[in-house]
This record gives structure tokens, C-alpha cells and sequence, in this order.
């Protein structure tokens, strides 16, 4: 005689987690403006890191008989062979505007990450310790934000002489108040919360508080200001180079570009128009990216 034996019922399998960064990839596939963003600084770095091979020409490279000339596409009859034409030695445009791009990211990325870490040690500082070094430290952002950054590059420049090094430390020394008070302020709320105040009764040092703790809850404010601050950065570049304190002539910068091609707006409006066109295709990507990370890394705006 067989006994029948009662089959257990076979407990639903758990679905599978999806992992933050697939959920975060899914939401920036749905984002337009954040893919448009992305799209406009990848096409930029491709250009700023293989110039050598994308670039038609030497960037240096003049003729004189070229001189002016108009973009091929423009006039069927005409000889010219230059995509985007030639400057006024006959330089080809496109080749400089390609080359144009590592100057433009290499002073906006790196003042940045200057800007970056001098700010936020001391906004951490400030933030943490409070008392008499906040007000130290808040003082001297007060007299840092009064004094006008355009006659602070200017008298440096004209002390030292204008250079890509130099343009680069004038913005990162200059830009680092906005990173500091942005940190004193999130980490004077942070520090009040209950893990925090557990890490201090358990032992914990300062210093370990600030990394472990402190540090990666303000950091995602920090990212998207750094995404921005690169895009103002890239224009106080070109503003300064087009009035002649900023990088140095001989190497081709977009703001260079636009200070030649001035006196040839009604004869040759192609010599400024473009490297203008690079400038605005640039800024625009890190701000599409970066009012993305903003919506995305701050939850009030998220929900």
C-alpha cells in the first residue's frame, strides 16, 4: 500500500535587485537633455584626445595664399579645401578648433579640481569645527568673493605674463569659495545626525568622522557643482584669452580665435563664428549634464 506524500508548495523564486547604477543608467536613457549633454562632451573629449589624428592639418601650419578662405561647402566654385575655411594667415580653422578643444578642457577640468580641493578641505573645516575657524575661514571667503575676479587675473597676469599654467592656478585659487561654503553648510547639518553622532561614541576620531561619514553625504553637491563650475571656467578662459591675459597666442584656444577673427566679422565671419559655435557646443553638454546630476543626486528634487 502506497501512502501519498503531500508535495510542498515550491516558494516563489526572489526577483533579481537591480542594481543602482542600472536603475541610474535607465533614468539618464530617458533623460533627452542629459543624453544630448553627454552626447556634445563626448564628441568634445574624442576631439580634445585624438587632435593628432581627427585634425586635417597642422593647427600651425599657414598659407598665405589661402588666406580667408571660405569653408569648402560654401562656395562650389572655390578651390578651397578647408572645411570650416582658413584664418587670416591662412591657418586652417577646423584643425585648430580640434586642437582648440584640449586648451579648453584642460583649464576648465583641472582649475576645477583645485578650486575643488581647497574648498571643500576648508568648508569641511569650517563645517565640522566651527567656533573661531568657521569665522577665520568665512572672513577670508568674504574678502575672496569682494575682490573682483576679473582685475585679480588681470593684475596677476600683467605681473607674471599671461600662460596656460598660470590661467589655470588664477582660476582654481579664485573659484574656491563657492565649494566651501556649499560644504560648510551641508556638513554643519550632517554632522548633527544620529550615525554621526554614534561614530563619536563609539571612539571614533575626527578625522575618521570627516572621510567615513561626513564627506560622502555632501559629496554628490560637490559633483554637480564641479560639472558646472568646468563650464564657467571654459568661458572665463576664453574671456580672458580674447582679451589677451589669458593663454598664450601661439597655442590655438578658442578665445585666441575669437580675438582674430573680430576685425573680420563683415569679411570673413566663418574665422570667429566658429570657434564661438565650439565654445556654446561645449558649456551647453556640461550644463545639461550637470542639471541632470542635479535633479538625480538631490532627493528633494527627486521626489
Amino acid at each position: 500500500m502506497t501512502t501519498a506524500v503531500a508535495e510542498k508548495p515550491v516558494p516563489n523564486s526572489p526577483k533579481p535587485k537591480r542594481s543602482k547604477w542600472g536603475k541610474l543608467l535607465r533614468r539618464f536613457l530617458r533623460n533627452p537633455g542629459a543624453m544630448i549633454g553627454m552626447l556634445l562632451l563626448v564628441l568634445t573629449v574624442v576631439a580634445a584626445v585624438f587632435a593628432p589624428f581627427i585634425a586635417p592639418t597642422d593647427p600651425d601650419q599657414a598659407d598665405l595664399r589661402a588666406r580667408l578662405a571660405p569653408p569648402s561647402w560654401l562656395d562650389e566654385e572655390s578651390e578651397s579645401t578647408h572645411l570650416l575655411g582658413t584664418d587670416q594667415v591662412g591657418r586652417d580653422l577646423l584643425s585648430r578648433i580640434i586642437y582648440g578643444a584640449r586648451v579648453s578642457l584642460m583649464v576648465g577640468i583641472l582649475s576645477v579640481l583645485i578650486s575643488m580641493v581647497i574648498g571643500v578641505i576648508l568648508g569641511l573645516i569650517a563645517g565640522f569645527y566651527g567656533r573661531w575657524v568657521d569665522d577665520v575661514i568665512m572672513r577670508l571667503a568674504d574678502v575672496q568673493l569682494a575682490f573682483p575676479f576679473i582685475l585679480f587675473a588681470i593684475i596677476v597676469m600683467a605681473i607674471f605674463g599671461a600662460g596656460l599654467w598660470k590661467l589655470i592656478l588664477v582660476l582654481g585659487i579664485s573659484n574656491w569659495v563657492g565649494f566651501a561654503r556649499l560644504v560648510r553648510g551641508q556638513v554643519m547639518a550632517v554632522k548633527e545626525m544620529e550615525y554621526v553622532q554614534a561614530a563619536r561614541a563609539i571612539g571614533a576620531t575626527n578625522l575618521r568622522i570627516i572621510y567615513k561619514h561626513v564627506l560622502p553625504n555632501v559629496m554628490s553637491s560637490i559633483i554637480v557643482l564641479a560639472t558646472l563650475n568646468v563650464a564657467v571656467n571654459i568661458l572665463l578662459e576664453a574671456s580672458l584669452t580674447f582679451i589677451g591675459m589669458g593663454v598664450d597666442p601661439s597655442i590655438p584656444a578658442w578665445g585666441g580665435m575669437l580675438a582674430d577673427g573680430r576685425n573680420y566679422i563683415e569679411t570673413a565671419w566663418w574665422v570667429a563664428t566658429f570657434p564661438g559655435i565650439a565654445i556654446m557646443i561645449t558649456v551647453l553638454g556640461f550644463n545639461l549634464l550637470g542639471d541632470w546630476l542635479r535633479d538625480e543626486l538631490d532627493p528633494n528634487l527627486r521626489a
